[in-house]
């Protein structure tokens, strides 16, 4: 079986670096960093690359390296999303990659959509990207028109959620933060078995803004859940479950693209600094951290690229766990590499770090990736007896 990338599946991939290129470049992402910054009420310091894990996607944290999101607001200004960007990324087709050409999407599968979503990823691109394409594509099922979306009016909504018009955000049952709130139309709400689209206005009212280890990823914690455990009907148990895989695998692109950023700039900047008199590339211990993160973001890719394909749950389980350890020990290593000057605002290489952070705690934890690894193992052992 052939697994390199067709002709086809290069374009998708070159044109989203492309647009991305030119519509959220570096200038781009400073603007919405340094945005939020000055918004910051003064109930956080400016963190840097070297801080402590804040409570964006962990355990742990403090309060030199988060900020508050309580000042983010809907449409295109006071550092919400930009819906301008939003709405030509729909056109471009990206949230509609998995929708059916009959419904006027793209008709195309998860291994390009994990394309596009990987370099989202390494482009650093902020929003709910994932929830939004997983509505898009929800919207296209016979679930609206059989009333597993709690109102009529999210589902105006969701027309629109194909073509960028609209923001939708996720609310996992398990309590997980929820991003970008204030800049969402709609909330996609996923219980154990339960799938509701609901206006986001409802959900904010019992809502509070909590304080993110990345500056460009508001989030707002919540209830525990919810959705509506009696409405599970028959055929639809397993679409909660499914949604969450393919928002793990989803998400694990978008670390894999970050991971694969920050090899670049790390061999970047050791080609270009000198040290006694020479490039600091020229040193082993620099060469040595450089191939350790390569070999961290090509395992990485390998698996990722595999999930895409088998869309197993133990795949993307393993597709998770890697592409998490290579986002966050990539941007460690490369602000090592980058000395002292890494852990400056200045330089970007603490906004990867910070959202790989964020993103590791989303959708599938380590802990829980770990254990569909190992209950997979221990059915195999069993079959095998």
């Amino acid at each position: 079986m052939d697994f390199q990338l067709t002709d086809d599946q290069r374009a998708l991939r070159a044109g989203m670096r492309e647009l991305l290129e030119r519509r959220f470049p570096r200038t781009r992402l400073r603007t919405v960093i340094d945005g939020d910054a000055e918004r910051d009420d003064g109930s956080g310091e400016r963190g840097n690359g070297g801080g402590e894990r804040g409570n964006g996607g962990g355990e742990r944290g403090d309060g030199d390296a988060t900020r508050g999101d309580g000042g983010r607001e809907r449409g295109d200004g006071g550092g919400g999303l930009d819906r301008g960007l939003w709405r030509e990324l729909g056109e471009a087709g990206l949230f509609a990659l998995r929708v059916p050409e009959s419904a006027g999407g793209v008709g195309l599968g998860l291994p390009e959509a994990v394309l596009a979503f990987e370099e989202a990823g390494r482009a650093l691109l902020p929003g709910p990207l994932v929830a939004t394409e997983l509505a898009a594509g929800l919207c296209t099922t016979g679930l609206c028109a059989t009333g597993s979306f709690e109102s009529g009016r999210a589902g105006l909504l969701a027309a629109g959620v194909a073509q960028g018009e609209a923001v939708v955000t996720a609310l996992d049952g398990g309590g997980a933060p929820v991003e970008h709130l204030a800049s969402a139309d709609a909330v996609l709400a996923l219980g154990p078995t339960v799938v509701e689209l609901i206006p986001a206005e409802e959900v904010a009212h019992s809502t509070e803004p909590m304080r993110s280890v990345d500056p460009a990823t508001p989030l707002h914690r919540t209830a525990p859940s919810r959705t509506r455990p009696e409405q599970a009907g028959p055929g639809r148990s397993g679409i909660a479950a499914r949604l969450r895989r393919e928002a793990a695998l989803l998400t694990a692109a978008q670390q894999l693209g970050s991971a694969c950023r920050t090899v670049e700039l790390a061999v970047d900047h050791a080609k270009r600094r000198i040290q006694f008199g020479r490039p600091i590339g020229a040193f082993q211990a620099v060469q040595h951290l450089c191939a350790q993160m390569l070999v961290r973001a090509e395992s990485a890719r390998s698996v990722v690229y595999a999930a895409a394909v088998t869309e197993d749950p133990g795949d993307i389980a393993a597709a998770k766990l890697l592409a998490d350890e290579a986002a966050v020990h990539n941007a460690r290593d490369c602000l090592q590499v980058h000395g002292g000057m890494g852990f400056t605002w200045e330089a970007d290489v603490h906004l990867h770090l910070k959202r790989a952070w964020v993103r590791a705690g989303q959708w599938q934890s380590a802990a829980a990736a770990e254990e569909e690894l190992a209950a997979g193992l221990v059915s195999t052992v069993e079959t095998c007896l």
